[in-house]
């Protein structure tokens, strides 16, 4: 049976002509048109990416090579007992394209006991850091350490053709993401368990060795795997993942490409939502003097909040057009597992009442609850109550999906990216063309 490495490669040989025959044959086709609006509202909209691991759709959400998150959390393989699939699983489908079987899933984790070891000088950048340190910035910081390990950069530098630059960087890659687990827990370990750090097991999977890591009894390894499932990719556009694709488009590393994933991530408008969401979601509690309220109390609390001009965080996506699946997938773990948790129930109360009312409201776009609206509940009620850590667990995910693209991008030789500015003048002077025209054209 092939292994991961030797079937991708056959997987680029049938794609890498695809590619080639858009470029050369078709290049003038016009895919979409720019407007002033898109343009000085952050490019949202505009149609000039490509990734074929995931697709957003409006109304089914996320789609990871072509399966909704509900078929992919059936058809890949799960661990005996367990209910979220092995992560490991997941990243065959974003390199394969394909529902892999047990014995190829297993082959993955194989690979990856193989290369989770981590550098003694990784830990010693680590514990270099003061104790008030933000966790996302020594996560950064401790990936792009492990730069001077690049296959990749070690290659480039001895001189090695184009088509092969994919293979140091899958190596590259791989080893990264079997590593996140430990440098992570460490962190956490240093930041808030005074240096007490559990040591790795190598005899368990990636989700349940991190559960295993950060000290929490199952079933907090299917919220592990849960987690950096739901948060690995999400298509090319946003913030992590673009930054990750136009570094890397330059030919930086994995390392330096992921870190600087990393640093996006930690924006406040980008990965820092779920823990403003739990944040939100105690001052209501303490509002409520942590009593379960009733659906006229929750409604009166967000109409309140709405008039005051806030939002509801958790609510409304820029793409998705119904719940998020990401959000449901949660919600049926909480339902099963943490049914009476106060914190669910407030979640699950604001999930009943909160679409209605912002469409009576009439400002949202999409009423309905995203991801982080249940994401930093599940991780406060199995003991991960440090809110600053929530984006590290967001960036473990999300190294996944970028990595993966990374290894495809080179795979199919993709440029690097340098879009074209203009000025404010220009942009004014294209107006009032446009008004003209439409003037003499309703005229004639």
């Amino acid at each position: 049976m092939p292994n991961l490495k030797q079937k991708l490669r056959e997987k680029i040989d049938i794609w890498r002509p695809r590619v080639a025959r858009l470029i050369q044959e078709h290049s003038d086709v016009v895919v979409d048109q720019v407007t002033v609006g898109q343009i000085l509202g952050g490019m949202r909209g505009i149609k000039c990416l490509v990734t074929d691991i995931s697709y957003l759709d409006p109304m089914e959400g996320i789609r990871y090579r072509g399966f909704t998150l509900p078929e992919v959390f059936a058809k890949l393989p799960k661990p005996r007992g367990a209910e979220s699939p092995y992560v490991e699983g997941l990243i065959y489908l974003f390199l394969i394209g394909e529902i892999p079987t047990v014995e190829e899933v297993e082959d993955v984790i194989d690979e990856f006991h193989k290369r989770r070891i981590l550098p003694r000088y990784v830990y010693d950048v680590i514990d270099q850091f003061p104790c008030c340190s933000h966790p996302m910035t020594i996560f950064s910081a401790a990936v792009m350490t492990l730069q001077r390990e690049s296959f990749f950069a070690k290659k480039y530098a001895a001189g090695l053709n184009k088509t092969g630059f994919w293979d140091p960087t899958y190596e590259d890659a791989l080893n990264l993401i079997a590593k996140l687990p430990e440098i992570a827990t460490y962190i956490y370990a240093k930041l808030y368990r005074d240096g007490k750090r559990i040591q790795s097991n190598p005899g368990l999977d990636l989700g349940g060795n991190f559960a295993h890591m950060m000290g929490i009894p199952r079933p907090y390894d299917d919220v592990a795997r849960m987690h950096f499932i739901l948060h690995s990719d999400h298509e090319s556009g946003n913030v992590s993942a673009h930054t990750g694709h136009l570094v890397g488009s330059s030919l930086a590393d994995v390392y330096l490409s992921v870190s600087s994933m990393i640093n996006g991530l930690a924006g406040p408008l980008h990965g820092l939502a779920n823990q403003e969401v739990l944040r939100w979601l105690h001052e209501l509690m303490d509002r409520m003097d942590h009593k379960i309220p009733t659906e006229d109390e929750i409604k009166q609390y967000v109409w309140d909040t709405l008039n005051a001009g806030m939002v509801i965080p958790g609510y409304g996506h820029a793409v998705l057009r119904k719940t998020d699946p990401r959000f449901l997938l949660q919600r049926d773990f909480a339902m099963k597992h943490m049914a009476g948790d106060p914190i669910f129930q407030y979640v699950d109360l604001l999930y009943k009442v909160t679409p209605d009312i912002l469409m009576e409201h009439g400002k949202a776009k999409n009423p309905w609850p995203n991801v982080d609206a249940h994401s930093g509940a599940l991780q406060w009620y199995y003991g991960v109550r440090e809110y600053d850590f929530y984006t590290v667990l967001f960036g473990i995910g999300r190294a996944i999906g970028v990595c993966a693209n990374l290894i495809w991008d080179r795979a199919l030789m993709y440029p690097l990216e340098r879009p074209k500015s203009i000025t404010i003048d220009m942009m004014e002077e294209i107006v009032e063309k446009a008004k003209k025209k439409s003037s003499m054209e309703s005229v004639s």
